[in-house]
């Protein structure tokens, strides 16, 4: 039986690693790093540069495993529900394949374990399920405002983080002026009127690739979407945030 940590490792960055998620990753008997497919090749390879910084005197063992293709034909839920059963198997698969067996294993998770990652519900499906460790990391929210030198939220006022999708399919939620939007790979800001909301759009956070928009979506809007797609092409894959605010003569 082995031991797992989940170790947030921040945007991309190295310098966004904690001691604590540092300590972590060196007392690892067996580190797991994902495969995306060649086009995503700078993830893993940014998760090896972060080991290495870490562990530059004792190298870890490092064990790899391809992410499957997730399929939502029987709709979106039941798709992620069956890619996370098969993201635990491969889990499963590679550290049984290990010899010697690991007492402790760890993943380093892009940006924080408890924020729209689903690390946590796959190891649940584990059997039998490890005593599991999380090492918080630095969110892609904090990095967003730090980069644009913004609170996220006005005085004694909510927000709300949400995902491209729900902003896609839902509309503007009810209670809020401000809203964090992840996962949105379709740019779902496009729905709304640009005249209405200032934006602020970060990708590569923290990193040497960073780039940043702000402004009036309606003007911000269409330079984000040239900007993004510029980037995307360059790099084979993009992670990106965005903060949205009514404009005070909306509210």
């Amino acid at each position: 039986m082995f031991d797992l940590s989940l170790i947030g490792i921040g945007t991309g960055n190295p310098d966004h690693i904690t001691g604590q998620g540092a300590r972590a990753i060196s007392d690892a008997d067996l580190i797991l790093i994902p495969r995306k497919g060649a086009d995503k090749a700078d993830l893993a390879e940014l998760r090896e540069k972060i080991i290495a910084r870490v562990c530059a005197e004792t190298p870890p063992r490092i064990a790899y495993f391809d992410i499957p293709r997730r399929r939502d034909q029987n709709g979106y839920l039941k798709g992620v529900d069956d890619w996370h059963d098969a993201i635990a198997q491969r889990w499963q698969a590679t550290i049984a394949a290990a010899d010697p067996a690991p007492r402790t294993v760890a993943l380093l998770i892009w940006g924080d374990p408890s924020l729209y990652d689903s690390s946590l519900r796959i190891m649940a499906r584990l059997s039998p399920r490890p005593a599991v460790r999380v090492i918080p990391g630095i969110t892609a929210l904090q990095a967003l405002t730090a980069a644009h030198a913004i609170p996220i939220n006005e005085i004694g006022a909510p927000f709300t983080v949400t995902t491209g999708r729900r902003l896609r399919e839902q509309g503007w939620p009810d209670g809020t002026d401000t809203l964090a939007v992840m996962l949105d790979g379709d740019c779902a800001f496009q729905g709304l009127n640009g005249v209405d909301f200032d934006i602020w759009w970060g990708a590569y956070l923290g990193m040497a690739e960073e780039c940043l928009v702000s402004g009036p979506l309606d003007k911000a809007g269409p330079d984000i979407l040239a900007t993004r797609a510029r980037a995307r092409a360059r790099h084979g894959w993009i992670m990106d945030v965005y903060l949205l605010k009514k404009r005070p003569e909306t509210i």
